[in-house]
């Protein structure tokens, strides 16, 4: 996408998923190489758990670290399935850069929202197209 000003995160993303990768491997840790996708969805969801108690407690810096651990699920539970060959990391972020500039077509497309309220009507169409197959 042009126009659009992110920071290059690519190297540090590349990096955690190797450690997850060499944690999981042989040699790596007892505990990682352990888990399956059902206990990594369970810990994930804990994560997630801590992270919105942490909103709630308005306190930035462990929203941050959670924000982390939420990440680190994220990856651990699609190296797992990788392995399993069901789908990879690539195939989590690319199916999610798709849904958004699907579910957002007044921003990389050529639909108009002047107001939230736009944008949200938009934003629910598309994910109702979604949910009966059609995915233009």
């Amino acid at each position: 996408m042009t126009g659009i000003d992110v920071p290059d995160t690519g190297n540090i993303f590349n990096d955690i998923v190797e450690m997850m990768r060499i944690l999981r491997s042989p040699g790596g840790c007892p505990w990682d190489i352990k888990q399956t996708l059902e206990s990594a969805v369970k810990d994930l969801l804990g994560e997630a758990d801590e992270l919105r108690e942490a909103l709630e407690k308005g306190d930035i810096d462990n929203l941050r670290e959670e924000l982390g651990d939420v990440l680190w699920g994220i990856i651990f539970t699609a190296n797992i399935a990788r392995e399993r060959d069901i789908f990879t990391i690539e195939d989590v972020l690319r199916d999610v850069k798709d849904k958004i500039a699907r579910r957002h077509p007044h921003v990389f497309g050529d639909a108009v929202a002047e107001s939230p309220e736009e944008a949200m009507m938009l934003f629910t169409r598309a994910k109702e197209m979604e949910k009966n197959g059609n995915r233009e």
